[in-house]
């Protein structure tokens, strides 16, 4: 669609200087090839900021401004225009007084949308009192303008007029689960709860049969919300329509089975592992959403800083040697391997993974998909993979003997070999793979790094309250900071309390969507391999020894890490002690 530039706008434009008749074709092509609109290519290009625009413009059309992410919208008001013609027009109602409907408006020189205005205005008997809005606060609305319940909601009341047409005319029937599940309103039910969960940064979405409903719950920042309950007669058909989506046999329901689909949300294409368990209610669904972005993260956004960053860097440089990440299942582990990969990952390097699910798609990057119902397995898969050349391997996860010694031997044959394995901490690898039958003479030369990590939420950037540690929490700072090295105590301890930062749960803001934390970040601990703790491993190996020799590393603990993001503000204590005070204490 060919983008209208708003000429009086252009002309005053022009005659304040800002542009040149030569710069308005340039911005117009922009414009075109983009599918933007003028006024957003101006800021894009950086004529003028975004603030100054909108004084421009409500001097040039005489209309006041109104920011919208600073007031509350009128949710009656969102009612009195449909959302197609919302996001045509792009004018959003904001507010109801009397008989006057406030709406914003991107563009005053739309015509079709200011005659939509005065026939929506006629029809209705309102009065419209226009207002400029910004491109950035019309996009954030359109996103929020659909609730998720009110979107199933339509679709529920047009799969049950469908339904009731089908018993009108042929008398009551049963509906095949395939072709009920293919019903526009049951399509869209589904693609309603997996839109939403991708906007919500939700990492999982849970489908729970019970007795008499169905509850849908996203796992956002690790914590799972209830955000939708279903009718029950409506289970089958949900459950089928994934089962589809995933090529999943639909007539199996009595044994657990996993799947994977992908699909496009705007230009972001998303892949989803589906996983679904025959419980006493029926079969419960739960979707990891593996979005792409999410493995753009550097090891920097991840939380890694100072001495730990620089451990994980030494340790990818070596020639030969592996790097070894231990966390319970959601720590991020995966996320960290795929930082780490995209460090790697240059044309010199030859890269071969091997995981189980592939969470994050890495171009340049050769990466395998385990398959162990047909016996392709991590040992089987690992035994392949050293006859491609590798440089680096990466296997998922280090879970049997089998695995443990092929992993060790390639890190002894000039391979750098990343994976996880499950333990508590750094502590743990060292006695896991002695466990996993490796001969202690091979650790020493073939471990580079043993990291943990696990995963808090972040305090929310513009709500968290600033306030004064008490008493209690200043003895836990304090302790966790005189067991830190030398150089941290001298940066970090003080006679005369600490700053912390706490959720706003009472008036959490909307940049967090009301729930007081964004995001997540890590805590880390890295052990490196060094010639005491060598004899450590090769002696009467203890944990107590291994402490010892992480403090004359000056290795941070995870604990430890946890307080320095504390005391920046990036978490607060309280989520921090749930989290990781256990393993600290051990």
């Amino acid at each position: 669609m060919a983008i209208k530039i708003p000429q009086t706008l252009v002309e005053e434009l022009i005659k304040a200087g800002f542009v040149s008749q030569e710069d308005i074709g340039v911005l117009e092509n922009l414009a075109q090839a983009q599918d933007k609109d003028f006024g957003q290519i101006l800021i894009d290009q950086g004529v003028m900021p975004e603030n100054d625009f909108m004084d421009f413009k409500s001097k040039t059309y005489q209309l006041p401004i109104v920011r919208l992410d600073e007031i509350d919208l009128d949710k009656e008001a969102l009612k009195d225009i449909p959302e197609d013609t919302v996001t045509f027009y792009k004018i959003v109602p904001f507010a109801k007084e009397g008989g006057t409907l406030k709406v914003g408006i991107v563009d005053p020189e739309n015509i079709n949308a200011l005659e939509a205005l005065k026939f929506m205005a006629g029809r209705s008997g309102l009065n419209i009192e226009k207002y400029l809005i910004s491109h950035k606060d019309f996009s954030n609305v359109v996103k929020n303008y659909r609730t998720l319940t009110g979107e199933v909601g339509q679709a529920l009341e047009s799969l049950a007029e469908e339904l009731e047409k089908k018993e009108i005319k042929g008398g009551p029937v049963k509906t095949p689960l395939e072709e009920l599940s293919a019903e526009a309103p049951v399509t869209r039910i589904v693609a309603v709860i997996v839109r939403h969960a991708v906007e919500s940064r939700a990492s999982d979405i849970h489908i729970e049969p019970f007795e008499d409903r169905v509850r849908v719950r996203f796992r956002v920042d690790g914590i799972l919300i209830t955000s939708l309950v279903l009718p029950k007669n409506l289970q089958s058909a949900i459950v089928t329509r994934i089962k589809i989506l995933s090529d999943l046999k639909i007539d199996e329901t009595r044994l657990a089975q996993d799947g994977r689909f992908a699909t496009k949300l705007g230009e972001r294409k998303i892949d989803f592992r589906v996983s679904t368990f025959p419980t006493k209610n029926g079969e419960k669904v739960v979707m990891r959403i593996l979005d792409p972005l999410a493995g753009n993260i550097t090891l920097a956004d991840l939380g890694l800083e100072g001495r730990s960053i620089d451990i994980l860097r030494r340790g990818m440089e070596k020639p030969f040697g592996s790097i070894l990440i231990t966390g319970p299942t959601g720590s991020g582990k995966s996320t960290t391997l795929a930082a780490m990969l995209r460090i790697m990952n240059t044309e010199d390097i030859n890269i071969v993974t091997l995981e189980d699910p592939i969470e994050y798609f890495i171009d340049g990057v050769n990466q395998s998909q385990v398959h162990e119902e047909i016996g392709y397995t991590f040992a089987n898969g690992l035994r392949h993979i050293l006859r491609q050349d590798p440089d680096v391997i990466m296997v998922g996860e280090i879970r049997d003997r089998e695995t443990a010694g092929l992993a060790t031997q390639a890190a002894l044959t000039g391979h750098i070999v990343l994976s996880t394995l499950h333990t508590n901490d750094s502590m743990g690898v060292v006695p896991r793979l002695i466990d996993m039958n490796v001969e202690k003479y091979l650790i020493p030369p073939t471990l580079n790094v043993a990291a943990a990590q696990r995963l808090l939420r972040r305090l929310c950037p513009d709500c968290k309250i600033k306030t004064k540690a008490n008493s209690g929490e200043e003895s836990i700072i304090t302790k966790a900071i005189q067991d830190m090295p030398q150089e941290y105590q001298e940066k970090l301890l003080s006679d005369k309390g600490y700053v912390v930062f706490k959720p706003n749960t009472e008036n959490p803001c909307k940049t967090c969507a009301g729930k007081a934390f964004k995001g997540r970040v890590g805590i880390f601990e890295m052990m490196e391999m060094t010639d005491e703790l060598e004899k450590i491993i090769l002696g009467t190996l203890s944990e107590a020894a291994m402490r010892e020799e992480a403090k004359r590393q000056d290795m941070i603990t995870m604990f430890q890490d946890g307080i320095i993001k504390v005391l920046k503000g990036v978490v607060s204590l309280e989520e921090l002690l749930e989290v990781a005070q256990a393993n600290e204490s051990a």
